[in-house]
C-alpha cells in the first residue's frame, strides 16, 4: 500500500478528525505569459508549462512556491517526481498542501503521468472527466477532499489503474458497474462517502484486487455478495457501517490471502462460517455490533494461526469462550463483551504472551480468573465486570508492568487485593464494587502516581486511608465498606469522594484548601463529630454535600450559602443546633434535608416552600409562618406597654372602624358578582394544574397562571408561546414561561414519558444552560418555567437591528459559552442529551451577557425539531435538508452549532442562501469550493484588521462542523478546544470581559491557529489528544 495511507486496525471505529494549523493561501500572481524554450527538451518544456498552468489554476498557493518559471528541471519542485534526466513528469504527490479549486483540465497533458495524489486538500466539484485522458495513470488518489455527485459510468476508460482512492468525499448514488471493469485494479477505497444506492456484485471479478473498502456509506440494505469469495488475492476487506443484512457469506472462507476482515456495525445475522476460522493468513477480525448468534466457533475449531485482534462484541453469541483462543500466541486484543457467553474463562488465555487487552464484560461467565493472567504478557486492560466470576484476583495481573485498567465490578470475587497492585505504576482505573473483597487495601495503591479512579463500593474492605491522597486521584468511591480512621485532609485532584456507611471518625479538617476541586462529598453514616468548618466556602465546585447520620454539632455555617452550584444538601440526623442561616435561601437546591437535629428559630422565608415539606422534621425548636410545612407557627413577642386608652380615643377608633367597614361593604357590594366569578375561575384553573419543582421556589402555580396572558407574550413557535411573567414580589423577579401546545388530552403513557424527560432536564445545572425551575401540568397544556434572560437571544443581537452591533469579542464569548453548554449535555449528562434544536434564537444572554443554551431537550419531548421561531431565529439547522443524517446523535447539534458559527462570522441568517438557493451552510461551502476569499464572506461590521485572522478561524470551524456526513464532524469537545484557544489568547492580551460594542478590544490572537478539516472526513484532534479530557465545560 505504498500509494495509500496506512490504516490501523482501529479503523473499526470512525476515523479521527485532525485539527491542523494552516493558512496563507495566496502569493502574487505572475503577470507574464508562459514561455516554452524551443531549444530545450520538448517534453521538459511542455511538462513544466503544464505544472505552472496547474499552479495558476489553483491560485498560486504558497505551498507550491518551489514551482518556478526560471528552472529547466523539475527535480526540486515540491511533490513532483521526474525521470532521471529531470525532463519528464511521472508522478505528482500534493497531499495535504491546502490546495483549493478543481482538478485542472491540463493535468493529462502530462503524457507520462503514472501517479496522481491530491488527497487531503480542498478539491471540489464533480469527478473530473478530463482524467480519462491520462492514459498512463496507474494510481489515482483524490481522497479526503470535497468532491460531490455520482461517480461517472465511464470510469473504466482508466483501464490501467491499479490504485483508486476516492474515500472521504461526498460522492453519492450507486457505485457504478464500470469500477468492476478496471482489470488491473489492486486497491479500491470508496469508504466514508454518501453512496446511497448499491455497489456492484461484479467487484468479485477483479482478480488482482487486494484491498477493498466500502465502509461508512448509507447503501440500501443488501447482503454481502458471495461473488466476493472469488477475490483470491484479497488481503483487506472493510465494509463496516454499510447497511449489510443477511449472514456472513460462506464464500469468504475461500479468501486464502485475507488478513483483515471488518464487517462491524451492520445487521448481520446467523453464525460465523466455520471456514472463516480456517483462513491461514487472517489476523484481524471485526464483527462487532451486529446480530450474530450461536457459538463463536463450530466443530472445526480455530485453525488460523496468526490472529492478533478479534472483536466480536455486542452480538448474541452463546456457549463458551472457545479454548482455541488460548492457543493463539499472537493474539493481542480479544473483545467478547455484551454477549450471552457462559462457562469459565479458558486458562490458556492467561498464558498468551502477546495479550494486551481482554474485555469480557456483560456476559454470564462463572468460575475464577485464570491464575496466570498477566504473568506472561504486558496486559494493559482487563475488563470482566457484570458476570458471575468468583475467587480471588491473580497475583500477576501487573507482572508486565503495563496494566492501566482493572475493571471487575459486579461479580462474586472474595479475598484481598494482590499486594503487587501496590507497585503497578501505570494503573489508572481500579473498579471493584459489588463484590465481597475484604482486608486492607495494599498501601502502595494510595501512592500510585497515575491512579485517577478507584471505585470499591459494596465490599468489606477495612483499614485507614492516608491523610494525603495522590494529586492524580480524581474519583474515590468506597461506600458501604469497613474503612475507619480520619477522613483524608488533602486530595488536590479529588472531584468525587463518596465514603458513606463506613467507620470514619474525627473532625472534618478546618482547612479544605487541599480539596478545592471537590464536586461531590458524601460521608453519610459514619462517626464524624465536631463542627462543619467555615472553610467549606472554598469548595466552589461542590454540587452534592451529604453528611447525614453522623455526630456533627454546632451551628450550620452560613458559608454553605455561598457555594454557587450546590444542588443537594443533607445534614440530617446529626446534633446541629442554632438557627438555619438565611444564606441557605440563596441556594438553588434540588434536595434539602435538615431533619433530626436540634435546630431552632424560624425557617428562612426562601426555604418555606412546599418542595421542602419534609426537610425540617424532628427539630423541636423550629417554626414556620406557613401551614404546608406541618410545623408549629412562629409567634412574635409583643411589647408590654402599660396605661389605659381614653374613652374619647376609643370612641373615635370605633367610629373610624365603622366608617371603614361601611365603605368596604359598599365596594364589596358593587364588585361582589365580578370578584366571585373571577375567584371561582382562578380556583378552578389552579386546581386543574400540578406543579413539579426542581429547586426551591418562591412562587406558586397561581403566580404563573396569572401571568400567562396574551399581553405578556414575548415569542413563540410551532411548539407554543413564551411569556414574560412577573412574580410580583419585592425583588421584582421575572421568569420565562414556555407554554407547550397540545392537540388534546395526553394519555397516561405519554404523560409518564413526559414527566421522566422533564425530570432529567430539571436536574441539569450548568452555567451555560438555562435553568428549568419547574413544570406546571394541566390536562391540555404544559408550562415550563425557566429563569428569565434579560438580554434576549443571540439571534436578536445579530439580526434584530440592535445598535451598536455586537462586537467580535462578545460574539466569541457567546460561541465559547454555548459550546460549553452543549459539551456538558453531550459528555457529562448520563444519558447524553441531544439538543436537536440548536440555533441562534436558542442561545440566550443574561444580564451580564453570559450565554446560555435554551430549549434543550424540547425537540425530543415534543417529537419534533426546528419549528420557525417567532423571534426570527429561523428553522433549526437540525431539521434542514442541509444536514444529512442517517442517525440522530450529537453530530446533529454539531452541525447546527456550525451554522451558528457561520452566523456569528458572516452576519447572515441561517436560512440565507444564494442565487442557487439552499441555506447559509451550503452557500458558504459553495463559496469556499469556488475559491472565494474568506474575508469577503465575513460580516463587515466586525471586519477589522486586528480580528480578521481570529474570525477566519471560527468561520472555517463553522465549515468543518457543517460537513455533510455526520460521522465526519468533530465532537463538541473538539470544537470547544479551538474556541478556547482563541479566548485564552484574548485573555492574555486584555482583561477578559464580554463586549457588546464592536472595536473596543485588543486582537484575540497574534498569530491565529488555523484549523482545517473536510466536509466528509472524520477528524478529532491530532496534536490535541492530550487535552481532550481537560477541556473545562
Amino acid at each position: 500500500m505504498a500509494e495509500r495511507r496506512e490504516r490501523s486496525p482501529s479503523m473499526a471505529s470512525s476515523s479521527s478528525i485532525f485539527f491542523f494549523f494552516f493558512f496563507s493561501f495566496f502569493l502574487l500572481w505572475f503577470s507574464f505569459p508562459l514561455r516554452v524554450n524551443s531549444q530545450g527538451s520538448p517534453a521538459a518544456a511542455g511538462d513544466l508549462a503544464v505544472l505552472l498552468q496547474m499552479k495558476e489554476d489553483w491560485g498560486n498557493p504558497s505551498s507550491l512556491s518551489s514551482w518556478k518559471r526560471n528552472t529547466s528541471h523539475c527535480t526540486d519542485w515540491a511533490g513532483v517526481v521526474c525521470s532521471a534526466g529531470g525532463d519528464v513528469v511521472t508522478k505528482i504527490n500534493l497531499r495535504s498542501l491546502g490546495i483549493k479549486g478543481k482538478v485542472p483540465a491540463v493535468v493529462c497533458d502530462l503524457r507520462n503521468l503514472s501517479s496522481l495524489d491530491l488527497s487531503d486538500n480542498w478539491i471540489g466539484g464533480e469527478f473530473p472527466l478530463s482524467l480519462y485522458n491520462c492514459a498512463q495513470l496507474r494510481s489515482l488518489n483524490l481522497s479526503d477532499n470535497l468532491l460531490v455527485g455520482e461517480i461517472p459510468t465511464g470510469l473504466d476508460r482508466l483501464s490501467g489503474l491499479e490504485v483508486l482512492d476516492l474515500s472521504s468525499n461526498n460522492f453519492s448514488g450507486d457505485v457504478p458497474p464500470a469500477v468492476a471493469k478496471i482489470p488491473r485494479l489492486r486497491q479500491l477505497f470508496l469508504d466514508n462517502n454518501l453512496f446511497n444506492g448499491t455497489f456492484p456484485k461484479g467487484l468479485g471479478s477483479l482478480e488482482e484486487l487486494e484491498y477493498l473498502s466500502l465502509a461508512a456509506n448509507p447503501f440500501v440494505p443488501s447482503e454481502l455478495p458471495p461473488e466476493f469469495g472469488d477475490l483470491k488475492k484479497l488481503k483487506y476487506l472493510w465494509v463496516s457501517n454499510a447497511n449489510l443484512i443477511g449472514g456472513v457469506p460462506v464464500a469468504l472462507g475461500s479468501l486464502t490471502e485475507l488478513e483483515f476482515l471488518q464487517l462491524s456495525s451492520n445487521k448481520l445475522t446467523g453464525k460465523i462460517p466455520t471456514s472463516i476460522w480456517g483462513l491461514p493468513k487472517l489476523k484481524n477480525v471485526y464483527l462487532y455490533n451486529n446480530q450474530l448468534s450461536g457459538e463463536i466457533v463450530g466443530e472445526g475449531g480455530i485453525a488460523s494461526p496468526n490472529l492478533t485482534e478479534v472483536d466480536l462484541s455486542m452480538n448474541h453469541f452463546t456457549g463458551k469462550i472457545p479454548p482455541d483462543f488460548g492457543r493463539q500466541s499472537n493474539l493481542q486484543i480479544l473483545f467478547l463483551y455484551k454477549n450471552q457467553l457462559s462457562g469459565r474463562i479458558p486458562e490458556d488465555i492467561g498464558k498468551i504472551p502477546a495479550m494486551r487487552d481482554l474485555r469480557l464484560f456483560e456476559n454470564n461467565l462463572t468460575g475464577g480468573i485464570p491464575p496466570e493472567m498477566g504473568k506472561y504478557s504486558k496486559l494493559l486492560n482487563f475488563e470482566v465486570w457484570s458476570n458471575g466470576l468468583s475467587g480471588e484476583l491473580p497475583e500477576g495481573l501487573c507482572t508486565g508492568g503495563a496494566l492501566v485498567a482493572l475493571i471487575v465490578h459486579e461479580n462474586n470475587f472474595t479475598g484481598g487485593l494482590p499486594e503487587s497492585l501496590g507497585n503497578c505504576q501505570p494503573l489508572q482505573a481500579l473498579r471493584l464494587s459489588g463484590n465481597s473483597f475484604s482486608g486492607e487495601v495494599p498501601p502502595g495503591i494510595w501512592s500510585l502516581k497515575n491512579l485517577s479512579t478507584v471505585i470499591m463500593t459494596g465490599n468489606m474492605f477495612s483499614g485507614k486511608l492516608p491523610g494525603r491522597l495522590p494529586p492524580s486521584l480524581s474519583r474515590l468511591e468506597i461506600e458501604n465498606n469497613r474503612f475507619s480512621g480520619e477522613v483524608p485532609s488533602s486530595a488536590p485532584g479529588m472531584m468525587v469522594f463518596k465514603a458513606s456507611n463506613n467507620f470514619f471518625f474525627g473532625e472534618i479538617t478546618p482547612d479544605l484548601t487541599g480539596m478545592t476541586l471537590l464536586q461531590e462529598l458524601l460521608l453519610e453514616g459514619n462517626q464524624i463529630f465536631g463542627k462543619i468548618p467555615a472553610g467549606i466556602k472554598v469548595l466552589k465546585s461542590l454540587t452534592n454535600l451529604i453528611l447525614r447520620s453522623n455526630q456533627l454539632s454546632g451551628e450550620i455555617p452560613r458559608e454553605i450559602g455561598s457555594l454557587p452550584v450546590l444542588t443537594s444538601l443533607d445534614l440530617s440526623e446529626n446534633r446541629l443546633s442554632g438557627e438555619i442561616p438565611k444564606e441557605l435561601g440563596k441556594l438553588k437546591l434540588n434536595f434539602l434535608n435538615l431533619s433530626g437535629n436540634h435546630l431552632s428559630g424560624e425557617i428562612p422565608a426562601a426555604l418555606q416552600n412546599q418542595a421542602y415539606e419534609s426537610s425540617f422534621l424532628s427539630n423541636p425548636g423550629i417554626c414556620s409562618s406557613t401551614s404546608f410545612l406541618n410545623l408549629p407557627p412562629c409567634t412574635a413577642n409583643s411589647g408590654g406597654g402599660s396605661g389605659k386608652l381614653s374613652k374619647g380615643f376609643l370612641a373615635l377608633l370605633l367610629t373610624l372602624s365603622i366608617l371603614f367597614l361601611l365603605v368596604t361593604l359598599l365596594l364589596a357590594f358593587l364588585l361582589a358578582r365580578d370578584r366571585r366569578r373571577r375567584r371561582k375561575n382562578q380556583e378552578d384553573l389552579a386546581a386543574s394544574w400540578k406543579l413539579t419543582s426542581f429547586q426551591s421556589l418562591n412562587f406558586s402555580e397561581s403566580n404563573i397562571l396569572r401571568g400567562v396572558a396574551a399581553g405578556n407574550v414575548i415569542g413563540g413557535g410551532g411548539s407554543g408561546e413564551v411569556y414574560r411573567v412577573s412574580l410580583g414580589n419585592r425583588a421584582g423577579e421575572v421568569v420565562a414561561v414556555k407554554k407547550l401546545r397540545s392537540s388534546g388530552k395526553i394519555d397516561a403513557k405519554a404523560e409518564k414519558e413526559f414527566a421522566a424527560e422533564v425530570k432529567i432536564l430539571g436536574s441539569i445545572r450548568h452555567a451555560n444552560i438555562v435553568k428549568l425551575l419547574c413544570c406546571i401540568s394541566g390536562e391540555d397544556a404544559k408550562l415550563l418555567v425557566y429563569e428569565f434572560m434579560e438580554n434576549g437571544s443571540l439571534d436578536q443581537w445579530l439580526h434584530g437591528g440592535r445598535t451598536p452591533a455586537m462586537g467580535w469579542p462578545a460574539r466569541l464569548s457567546a460561541a465559547v459559552g454555548a459550546a460549553r453548554g452543549l459539551c456538558y449535555m453531550h459528555d457529562e449528562c448520563s444519558p447524553a442529551i441531544v439538543h436537536r434544536d440548536v440555533k441562534s434564537s436558542n442561545i440566550l444572554l443574561d444580564s451580564g451577557f453570559q450565554p446560555k443554551v435554551a430549549d434543550f431537550g424540547l425537540a425530543r419531548i415534543l417529537g419534533t425539531a426546528g419549528e420557525q421561531d417567532a423571534g426570527g431565529g429561523g428553522a433549526t439547522a437540525a431539521s434542514s435538508l442541509c444536514a444529512y443524517s442517517r442517525k440522530l446523535n450529537e453530530k446533529v447539534d454539531v452541525y447546527s452549532f456550525g451554522v451558528v458559527l457561520l452566523e456569528l462570522t458572516t452576519g447572515r441568517r441561517a436560512h440565507d442562501g444564494d442565487a442557487s438557493g439552499g441555506c447559509l451552510a451550503e452557500r458558504e461551502w459553495r463559496r469556499f469550493q469556488e475559491g472565494g476569499a474568506v474575508e469577503e464572506a465575513l460580516d463587515p461590521r466586525i471586519r477589522e484588521p486586528r480580528y480578521l485572522e481570529e474570525i477566519a478561524v471560527v468561520y472555517q470551524l463553522g465549515l468543518i462542523c457543517t460537513g455533510t456526513l455526520p460521522s465526519t464532524r468533530p465532537t463538541m469537545r473538539d470544537v470547544l478546544q479551538v474556541l478556547l484557544r482563541c479566548e485564552q489568547k484574548h485573555g492574555d492580551m486584555e482583561k477578559k470581559q464580554l463586549q457588546v460594542h464592536g472595536g473596543d478590544g485588543a486582537p484575540l490572537l497574534g498569530n491565529a491557529a488555523k484549523t482545517k478539516s473536510h466536509r466528509t472526513k472524520q477528524l478529532p484532534g491530532a496534536g490535541d489528544e492530550d487535552d481532550e479530557d481537560t477541556v473545562p465545560v
